[in-house]
């Protein structure tokens, strides 16, 4: 992954509300939610929900497609496992392979209350 193309993402999920549609689109799954489920959620303006949307789709993190009259957004995962590649791609001075739990270790932490 270029740098910038991290930069970007990293500058996306630097705002709460779009930190917040980004958790919200990756524990909703490939189906997705609508803009105006989103909006109404978290309760953000839809004008301004549109912005978000925006700046998190151009960094590669979600997509967006038609649905009749609705527009659904989803986390883009390809996207989001690029990020998270090129995080741990020089883990621990080349053995990758401890960087393995990193991903694993939030599945044995679901139970516990997380942080917003």
């Amino acid at each position: 992954m270029i740098k910038a193309v991290a930069i970007s993402a990293f500058g996306a999920l630097a705002h709460e509300h779009r930190l917040q549609v980004f958790r919200m689109l990756i524990r909703k799954g490939p189906g997705g939610i609508s803009a105006g489920d989103i909006a109404h959620r978290l309760g953000v303006p839809p004008s301004s929900l549109s912005f978000h949307l925006g700046q998190l789709e151009r960094a590669g993190l979600i997509k967006s497609w038609r649905d009749q009259r609705r527009i659904i957004y989803a986390a883009d995962i390809d996207g989001t496992r690029r990020v998270l590649t090129f995080l741990t791609e020089d883990c621990c001075d080349g053995h990758p392979e401890i960087c393995g739990g990193l991903i694993a270790g939030n599945k044995a932490r679901k139970g516990t209350p997380q942080r917003n």
